[in-house]
């Protein structure tokens, strides 16, 4: 097989989350235990960080992967779900896998996939930790994929776990309230390693608590760091680039200022967890220093490959690509369209069955002009069922359910002074031809 074989292979025989939905969860770690141990438990061979999160994992996890990697070390980092390219998944020192090794992978294992049946997230998280140790990483940044008790990723022993946020998404699978997601998430909790707990609500850490408490008996308290308690955000201000002011609350008592290239108003909350988790990094060894981190920061787009986070493609008139998806992070989005300036608003959304659609467009802006959009999977929402709900919460447009038709219509009716939207869901910000609409 080719690498196209291969992918159609991968993605058609094996059940995909991010196509079909919950079918595709499997509630065990069996499956990956069960393949890691029969390649030779490659993620055993390998220092990981380990971060979990219902929104800011793959900021978290990018900004984290650029840090090491400006810092001198071979840095792995394995996210999901791709935009573009399914190996965006794994990256060495933000450079992709090679089509040949998903190819040799998949060959060389075959059999062994026929025989267990994995889902299509476990064996690319098999097939992650195999590359990490074949290229001799220092360290692995691993994101998970959903939850984090159950997640296929819970099977590494990591030098540190991350949970960064904790909202209502999946709730089918993880549980209808914030304290059993919670539950979920800290599932990543390990023995005796240190966990960074990002900015939420104050109930929620007493679970992170216990359940570092029952891993880890008396050395618990010393293994729980809140980052809102060690970082304050002093001042914040920037629209293609953001600029932060972060006070040390602990010790030093030190403020740091910091550019990122990452300008959505959100990574606020992220920036105090990486930070926390540079802390506790560098007790255990790593040489971060802080001009490294400060490249780093402005950088993590071109040193990760990150996109789809506020990203500007286009400047006039100006075009967003957005990933939020979810009642947190669309409040988010929300609240940066007040403080950015701009003429008339398009929003292009699409979203998929199994969001709380209603409550994410409630919180949209009824002065927008509104495309409704649908990615190219079966878990999409038809454009024209999300137009129908988004006209009952008085949000008004029309259905292109093309996601660069769209923005081709939107553009036809925008003045350079503009903004154009594209937000709702991965897979669709995926779909945008980058390359079409940016400046020439």
């Amino acid at each position: 097989m080719n690498y196209q074989q291969t992918l159609a292979y991968l993605m058609d025989r094996l059940p995909m989350f991010s196509r079909i939905g919950a079918a595709a969860y499997k509630p065990s770690l069996d499956n990956t235990i069960a393949l890691c141990a029969a390649i030779g438990n490659p993620q055993k061979e390998i220092r990981t960080i380990h971060v979990a999160g219902t929104n800011g994992k793959g900021s978290v996890s990018h900004m984290l992967a650029a840090i090491l990697q400006a810092s001198g070390y071979k840095t792995g980092l394995y996210t999901s779900p791709h935009l573009r390219d399914f190996r965006e998944r794994i990256r060495v020192n933000g450079i992709c896998c090679e089509e040949s090794f998903v190819v040799d992978f998949t060959e060389r294992w075959n059999n062994l996939i026929e025989t267990i049946r994995p889902s299509f997230f476990e064996i690319t998280v098999a097939m992650a930790f195999q590359y990490f140790a074949e290229q001799g990483v220092d360290i692995a940044v691993i994101e998970t994929g959903l939850g984090g008790r159950l997640d296929s990723t819970n099977v590494i022993e990591p030098e540190l776990s991350i949970i960064t946020s904790i909202g209502l998404d999946h709730m089918a699978l993880l549980g209808n309230t914030r304290e059993a997601i919670a539950v979920e998430k800290a599932g990543i909790i390990k023995k005796n390693v240190p966990v960074i707990v990002g900015k939420m609500e104050p109930v929620l850490y007493d679970i992170f608590n216990k359940r570092t408490n029952e891993v880890s008996g008396d050395q618990s308290t010393a293994l729980v760091h809140l980052s809102a308690e060690e970082w304050e955000i002093a001042s914040m201000q920037g629209d293609s680039t953001l600029t932060i002011c972060v006070h040390d609350k602990t010790a030093d008592h030190t403020s740091y200022t910091y550019q990122l290239d990452l300008p959505g108003y959100y990574q606020q909350y992220n920036l105090p967890t990486v930070l926390s988790a540079v802390k506790v990094l560098r007790q255990k060894g790593f040489e971060l220093a802080d001009e490294n981190i400060s490249h780093a920061l402005e950088n993590v787009v071109l040193t990760t490959g990150l996109h789809g986070r506020w990203e500007t493609i286009r400047n006039r008139p100006r075009i967003i690509l957005e990933v939020a998806h979810n009642e947190d992070g669309m409040r988010l989005v929300a609240a940066q369209l007040k403080r950015i300036s701009f003429s008339r608003l398009f929003i292009l959304i699409g979203m998929v069955k199994d969001k709380d659609i209603d409550t994410v467009l409630s919180l949209l802006p009824a002065s927008a002009t509104y495309l409704f959009c649908q990615a190219s999977i079966p878990r999409a929402l038809p454009a024209e069922e999300l137009m129908e709900k988004a006209n009952r919460l008085g949000l008004q447009g029309t259905a292109v359910p093309d996601v660069n038709d769209a923005i081709a219509a939107a553009m036809s009716m925008a003045a350079s002074n503009d903004l154009i939207l594209v937000c709702g869901s991965i897979f669709l910000v995926g779909e945008v031809d980058t390359d079409r609409w940016s400046e020439t």
